[in-house]
């Protein structure tokens, strides 16, 4: 196989969550287990840091990369889910994964995986434990999948967890109160390790205080001002969280304040970052963000708020298995609508959620892709408009 039939057979034999949504979750343990042990248990050969959260895991999980990178460190990061292509969850000081290494593991694979039958992402988190001991990275942030105490990837022992929020998603999964999802994401803590909340009012925080580790809740903490190079007004919040990680690190391993301050304002050149509240555009203004539940859409609404612009155009998909109610409602209602969605199996499709767009005022067309979507939208915008594109990873992942 080469490599493109190589990714293939992984998205047929162990679907994908980013393609299928809830049937491909396999919660528990036991699988990732007893892939760990066919494979010599490669993420022990390792440091580990692990990120969990509703939002913003991604943004922090690549800083820290950017600024262990900084501090001269070889450092592996796992993500996911990718936005054009698989090798984007797996990296090495920035730089995907071979592709060669994905087929061969995959080829050397197919035993284990037609006798365990793992979800996608079991498999997958094996393959970058592996590659990142192949690789020797002296250590590696690790980015929970979904939830966190059933996640495949909480088998690590990290030096560091982090937990940078919580808010309703996958409560289909996870539960359907904050105390119960935040429960979820606290599975991650391990006894004696310290933990570091970004976000947690005062009725979870219990939660986080019970599991026998040291908390540091970093929404106490002072606002800095070291510049950041992301941009979105969620990353006040998560700047916050990576500099009481980085705090933590300190008191383990050599990071210079340069290479906090070098990792903070490069982080998209030295990790590939792509998709926070990114510019593609100007004149018009063309602005992309992944985010995509009701906590990340009410951020990017206040800052979309504060644009100065004639008119605003946005090109709007989401996937099925989202509160897409609770996303509409707080769109704004004064912006013209190009609706669409990607080209998964998760999509909702675009003249459904024109129609139910429709019920909280939000007027606009449909368009079969994204691609169309945002070509009719530069087509009507003046210089002075301004054009936002984003509810959906999937979405996003088609423009940038």
């Amino acid at each position: 196989m080469n490599y493109q039939e190589t990714l293939q057979y992984l998205y047929v034999k162990t679907p994908a969550f980013q393609h299928v949504g809830q049937s491909a979750y396999k919660p528990g343990l036991d699988n990732v287990v007893a892939l760990s042990k066919a494979y010599n248990h490669p993420h022990t050969a390792f440091k580990t840091i692990h990120v969990a959260g509703t939002n913003g895991k991604g943004s922090v999980s690549h800083t820290l990369a950017a600024i262990l990178q900084s501090a001269g460190y070889k450092v592996g990061l796992y993500t996911s889910p990718h936005l054009r292509d698989f090798s984007e969850r797996i990296r090495v000081n920035g730089q995907p994964i071979a592709q060669d290494y994905v087929v061969n593991f995959v080829q050397q694979s197919q035993d284990i995986i037609e006798q365990l039958n793992p979800s996608f992402f079991e498999i997958t988190t094996l393959m970058a434990f592996s590659y990142f001991k192949e690789q020797a990275v002296d250590v590696a942030v690790i980015e929970v999948g979904l939830g966190g105490r059933l996640d495949s990837t909480n088998i690590i022992t990290p030096i560091l967890s982090v937990i940078t929020n919580v808010s309703f998603d996958h409560v289909a999964l996870l539960g359907n109160t904050l105390e119960k999802i935040a429960d979820e994401k606290a599975g991650i803590i391990k006894p004696g390790i310290p933990v570091v909340v970004g976000e947690a009012p005062q009725n979870l925080r219990p939660i986080y205080l019970s599991k026998g580790s040291p908390v540091v809740f970093a929404q106490d903490d002072a606002d800095s001002n070291l510049p950041f190079e992301l941009l979105g007004d969620c990353q006040r919040f998560n700047k916050k969280t990576i500099l009481a990680a980085v705090r933590l690190l300190q008191q383990k391993m050599p990071i210079s304040s340069d290479a906090v301050v070098a990792g903070l304002m490069h982080v998209v050149e030295l990790t590939g970052l792509k998709g926070r509240w990114q510019k593609l555009g100007d004149s018009p203004l063309i602005i992309a963000d992944t985010g995509h539940n009701e906590a990340g859409i009410k951020l990017i609404v206040g800052q979309l708020a504060r644009l100065s612009c004639q008119v605003l155009r946005m090109v709007i998909g989401v996937v099925n298995d989202k509160d897409v109610n609770a996303m509409l409602a707080l769109l704004p209602k004064n912006a013209v609508y190009y609706f669409t969605n990607a080209q998964i199996p998760r999509a909702l499709p675009a003249n459904e959620l024109q129609q139910l767009a429709k019920t909280y005022g939000l007027i606009g067309k449909s368009y079969p892709s994204v691609q169309e979507a945002l070509q009719a939208a530069k087509n009507d915008a003046s210089e002075q408009d301004a054009i936002f594109v984003g509810g959906s990873n999937f979405i996003v992942a088609e423009v940038v």
